[in-house]
């Protein structure tokens, strides 16, 4: 069981998530998989804790504002699965989309390793769950892997 700060449990309670939570993922899986997207074990493990959460935060956060964010693949279905191909090929990783961040302004993706992104034009990684989860509800900069700059 993750310990998590005594802030973020208040938040992800109030977003309707609780100890031991286990929804299906099977309709987020064969509507990825047929774009060619597979669900890694990382992303399905995320997603039954935390599937169709909505996390309604703002104000200010440690190092960047607290943003709202929606865990639901589905919002990012036939619409940005190009996106989060030719981001996996650039990095090497498996990205799986994971949902949007303020309000559609970003999006958020997870790795076969846990890490959770920040997806757009650019890429930055909010690290290893737990500590990622706490990140964006924290407001904690992502680190960014890949600035968009195509190379000289």
């Amino acid at each position: 069981m993750i310990e998590w700060r005594r802030e973020v449990l208040d938040v992800l309670e109030r977003s309707g998530w609780w100890p031991g939570r286990k929804i299906d993922t099977n309709r987020w899986r064969s509507l990825f998989e047929r774009t060619g997207i597979p669900m890694h074990r990382a992303a399905e493990t995320f997603l039954q804790e935390f599937g169709n959460l909505s996390v309604g935060i703002g104000g200010p956060g440690i190092s960047r504002a607290r943003e709202p964010f929606v865990i639901d693949p589905e919002i990012l279905w036939e619409s940005e699965e190009d996106r989060f191909v030719e981001w996996s090929e650039m990095i090497d990783r498996q990205l799986f989309p994971l949902g949007e961040l303020d309000h559609g302004r970003y999006f958020l993706g997870i790795d076969e390793h846990s890490e959770i992104y920040l997806v757009e034009t650019w890429v930055a990684s909010f690290g290893l769950m737990p500590s990622a989860l706490e990140n964006l509800v924290l407001g904690v900069a992502p680190h960014v892997i890949d600035d968009g700059t195509p190379p000289v």
